[in-house]
């Protein structure tokens, strides 16, 4: 928790100057020591702080956390802050530490000194009998590196995944154009047990995603990074929903602060935030509130259409078994006729009312789907003219839909169909 304040706020400072800010955890870092958190929180701002400042517009701070040594219940954690700033010559490197330190007025001038930051940051770790060390050459950039031993904190267990999933059988998709930090989750995740798949752009994940719900194997979990060139975060998440629905909990990862877009990545289907560096801790306790939030909506949104009956008309197998296991996702009862004119002869030979829609394929043999919707609104029967009728078709024109229309369909849906928007399209006719 600490750490993701921290990345919160120099990653924002960062963002506004236009510095370029990088934060890497190694695996072996756990989620939780026992230590004075707000001491050392305020450590990594006061260093990070000064990065930022004597970095001009264009370079970059880079933070890395480690793990060197545990023994005994307790831990040495190694903290390192890069900067390609003003950089500091050898001669003032043993003033840095002096109240109000500065190498000379033309640097001041522009960057001002350092304050009170750097001894009070040096008194900090020595009571927490830490160690501080710092290279830096003119002109070339400053390194800071920390060391403190924590105390280890009591093992998590995540064995509680809720919906009866352990976590060696979930698998969870990454999306982030930084290859570095999937490597990075893949291998947190991977300690408490979970498979990690990833992809290096919104559109990969997207494709990812489909094939996986094709094959009626879905990821359990999707971590879309926020920034990525071309389509981000928000993006491809919005995209995601519209393709298999709303079932996957996805959360946001972000070293941002994301007050600015949280109303309109939930819109788009957002279900959480994690700050990076991302740990298997934090991701597994989102997960777990996203699961039982969806949980509880879904099934809410279920009892909707739980127990319809709906007549599907569709003469390509594959294509009928895609639709039929969509549909049963909302608990639904299908029954398949293989072509129109079959389609009518079922939906005559029922009781009026057995029927709650009919979906039907455009172009099929023996009778296609704008003939038989004809056919079946033409029947002296109650519910002929007001069962709700859906095109299936690879057409998406306009005219194709005036067409489907004017023979008495109530909407037009173009293939591959989209779950939420077929779901969607049948609450509102039902």
């Amino acid at each position: 928790k600490a750490l993701g304040q921290v990345n919160t706020i120099i990653s924002g400072q960062c963002r506004d100057k236009g510095i370029q800010y990088e934060c890497r955890v190694d695996g072996n870092v756990r989620d939780n020591y026992i230590g004075d958190d707000m001491k050392l929180r305020q450590v990594m701002i006061n260093i990070l702080g000064n990065a930022v400042k004597f970095t001009p517009e264009g370079g970059k701070v880079t933070f890395t956390v480690e793990e060197t040594a545990r023994f005994e219940g307790r831990s040495t954690l190694k903290f390192v802050i890069s900067d390609t700033g003003i950089g500091m010559s050898r001669e003032f490197l043993p003033k840095l530490f002096d109240a109000f330190a500065q190498e000379d007025s033309s640097s001041t001038s522009r960057y001002g000194s350092t304050g009170l930051g750097m001894p009070i940051t040096k008194s900090i770790v020595e009571l927490m009998n830490g160690h501080i060390e710092v290279e830096s050459e003119k002109g070339a950039g400053t390194t800071f590196t920390v060391t403190v031993t924590l105390l280890d904190a009591e093992e998590k267990k995540e064995n509680d995944v809720p919906g009866d999933i352990a976590p060696h059988e979930m698998c969870v998709l990454v999306i982030d154009d930084d290859l570095v930090a999937c490597e990075h989750a893949q291998l947190v995740l991977g300690q408490v047990g979970v498979s990690c798949e990833t992809a290096l752009s919104g559109a990969e994940g997207l494709e990812m995603t489909k094939l996986r719900h094709a094959r009626r194997e879905p990821y359990n979990l999707i971590l879309v990074d926020w920034k990525m060139p071309g389509m981000d975060g928000v993006e491809t998440t919005k995209k995601i929903r519209e393709a298999v629905g709303e079932e996957t909990p996805v959360i946001i990862l972000t070293s941002y602060n994301w007050d600015d877009i949280e109303e309109e990545a939930r819109s788009a289907g957002v279900d959480s935030f994690v700050a990076k560096p991302l740990f298997a801790g934090t991701v597994m306790d989102e997960f777990k509130e996203a699961f039982r939030t969806k949980k509880k909506r879904l099934a809410e949104e279920t009892a909707d259409l739980a127990g319809r009956r709906v007549l599907l008309a569709e003469d390509v197998d594959v294509n009928a078994e895609i639709m039929m296991m969509v549909l049963s996702m909302r608990e639904m009862d299908v029954d398949r006729a293989e072509n129109g004119k079959i389609a009518v002869a079922m939906f005559s030979e029922r009781e009026p009312g057995y029927y709650d829609a009919i979906l039907m394929d455009m172009r099929m043999p023996e009778m296609d789907g704008l003939e038989a919707t004809r056919c079946i609104r033409s029947l002296d029967r109650p519910d002929a003219g007001t069962i709700p009728i859906i095109a299936l078709t690879a057409n998406a024109f306009d005219e194709d839909v005036q067409r489907s229309l004017q023979a008495g369909l109530n909407a037009h849906l173009s293939k591959p169909v989209e779950p939420e928007i077929l779901f969607k399209t049948l609450e509102g006719l039902l």
